[in-house]
């Protein structure tokens, strides 16, 4: 609820400080008093777009703050929360507009954009009357009103989350198509190219060996040639074997008398024997070289494919197979995808049915508690003056799919008077109409969840006796269930307040300035007098405005 508001230099008023009370709380003055400033100042607490001219004349800048009492009020606090903003019970917006038509707005101390301040604003407070905060006039409240009265607001949560897994898994199963349909040619060459290393029947050791191998067998002739030519000299009785051993046996003969020499002996038949296992060694490569031409030609056909293979891939011959596997790997990401399609097509048509279902209901439950609500907002216009006059809250078929919110909308269609079309609500064109309107939604529809704080501006325009005290009357009702303000001209609305606030205009010596103040017990019973009897204020109206109040208690 709205606990204070603090105003200074806005227009009229050079500064203003005022306590709000629970209940409803009476608003009266002499016309031209300035009682729309109330609204003016809260209307920019709660982010209306203002300029210089708003800034009282002489000064640099005004300023407004609203306190707010949000304890017990758990969608206020989960807002706040989300925002980082603390609030510890508390909600404080406070706005600043300079001189030179820039404006600042805070939350709690923070800093915010304007559009934070409008969007927490809605939350707070519900000003009835010809202004653009009015939240009846927007369709989204009114739906929610509807539901509210129908008490389908559980399972209105329920079809919004099933909407949104629903949208999810379309927009996901989409993407996927798209991307699919895009890789549809590089998914068939990729198989392509899969089938064709699997018949290739490759192995990591030929991979590995056969380009020596085809070198070896290429030029095996030569191999032939030059090993013969290497052996011939280690075999001749003067090649280096002959010559080793002959070495050998001398310098055996030489350590046999210097024994210093026995290391270096070992060393030239260690280097003998080694010679002669290369003559064995070399001999028996010789016989293991066969020249094959067709092996030869065989080598290198398969070498030629391993090569345009290799091309093909931008790697090495003995990567190949590590190219197969990764083919593999991107295949396997293809069926898991055709697979995830398959997933993503059963999620859709599983939430697309649960949605037929719950949204059926939901438009059972709205067909019959909207038709009710309309009877019985129209039977409360009756009652506050307005003959001929009927409300209907309109369903109307949204376009097939799923939709957030089920499967219609809702407008709040009006007539004012016998004989015209029933029309939007925000089409109505006395505010005092509108006013009245929104008080007989509002009482027929009490236990729904509006903002905490409920204004109604000058709600009895147009009306007088009997009529008069029933919108007082139902103002007071509401106020059992909502924190009420009504700024009123009429004495048997504003003694039905459990508080009562005055709005004054008085002159100074820098221009007039607007002043409110609340009433005590006596001043109050004075106030409602001056209503009824004018500026002179005699005994009989004073009793009058007393029993007015008692009975209004």
């Amino acid at each position: 609820m709205l606990a204070q508001l603090s105003v200074k230099n806005l227009a009229v008023v050079e500064h203003l400080e005022l306590s709000f009370e629970t209940g409803m709380s009476s608003v009266t003055g002499e016309t031209g008093s300035g009682k729309s400033i109330l609204i003016q100042a809260l209307s920019f607490a709660l982010g209306t777009r203002g300029d210089s001219t708003v800034v009282r004349h002489g000064k640099s800048k005004a300023e407004i703050s609203a306190v707010f009492e949000v304890k017990r009020n758990k969608k206020i606090q989960s807002y706040l929360q989300k925002q980082g903003l603390d609030d510890d019970g508390e909600c404080i917006l406070r706005r600043v507009i300079g001189v030179d038509g820039r404006s600042k707005a805070f939350i709690n101390g923070s800093s915010v954009p304007l559009s934070t301040v409008r969007q927490l604003g809605e939350l707070l407070i519900d000003i009835h009357g010809q202004n653009e905060h009015q939240l009846l006039l927007r369709q989204h409240q009114q739906i929610e009103l509807v539901d509210d009265y129908a008490s389908i607001s559980q399972e209105i949560s329920e079809l919004n989350y099933l909407v949104s897994k629903y949208k999810k898994a379309s927009k996901n199963l989409e993407l996927l198509l798209t991307n699919q349909n895009s890789e549809l040619e590089n998914q068939e060459l990729i198989k392509h190219q899969l089938k064709e290393l699997d018949d290739a029947l490759l192995t990591q050791e030929e991979l590995d060996s056969i380009e020596s191998e085809y070198k070896v067998n290429s030029n095996s002739n030569n191999l032939i040639e030059m090993v013969g030519g290497i052996l011939n000299k280690l075999e001749d009785e003067s090649g280096p074997s002959s010559q080793l051993q002959s070495l050998s046996h001398e310098l055996s003969q030489a350590s046999a008398i210097d024994n210093k020499l026995e290391e270096t002996n070992d060393l030239l038949v260690s280097t003998h024997l080694q010679s002669q296992e290369c003559i064995y060694f070399l001999t028996s490569y010789l016989n293991s070289i066969t020249i094959d031409e067709q092996a030869t030609a065989e080598l290198e056909e398969r070498l030629t494919e391993l090569h345009g293979f290799a091309r093909k891939h931008n790697c090495k011959i003995s990567e190949l197979l590590r190219i197969r596997e990764g083919i593999k790997t991107i295949i396997g990401d293809f069926e898991i995808g055709f697979s995830m399609v398959n997933r993503l097509k059963e999620e859709k048509e599983k939430y697309e049915n649960e949605y037929k279902l719950l949204a059926q209901k939901i438009r059972e439950a709205r067909l019959i508690k909207s038709s009710e609500l309309s009877k019985l907002v129209t039977s409360a216009m009756q009652v506050l003056g307005m003959p001929g006059s009927e409300f209907k809250a309109k369903l109307t078929e949204k376009t097939i799919g799923v939709n957030f919110n089920g499967t219609e909308s809702v407008d709040f269609l009006v007539r004012t008077n016998d004989g015209q079309p029933l029309q939007p609500l925000k089409k109505v064109a006395s505010g005092g109409e509108l006013s009245r309107v929104s008080l007989a939604i509002s009482v027929v529809s009490a236990d729904s969840e509006y903002a905490p704080t409920l204004i109604f501006d000058e709600v009895d325009v147009g009306i007088s006796g009997a009529i008069a005290e029933v919108v007082g009357h139902k103002l007071k009702e509401l106020s059992q269930h909502y924190q009420v303000i009504c700024i009123t001209h009429l004495a048997q609305v504003a003694s039905f307040g459990h508080q009562h606030l005055r709005v004054s205009k008085v002159q100074q010596g820098d221009g007039a300035s607007t002043t409110v103040e609340q009433l005590s017990k006596n001043d109050r019973v004075l106030e409602v007098a001056r209503i009824l009897g004018g500026i002179t204020i005699t005994e009989k109206a004073r009793k009058a405005a007393a029993e007015m109040i008692q009975k209004s208690a």
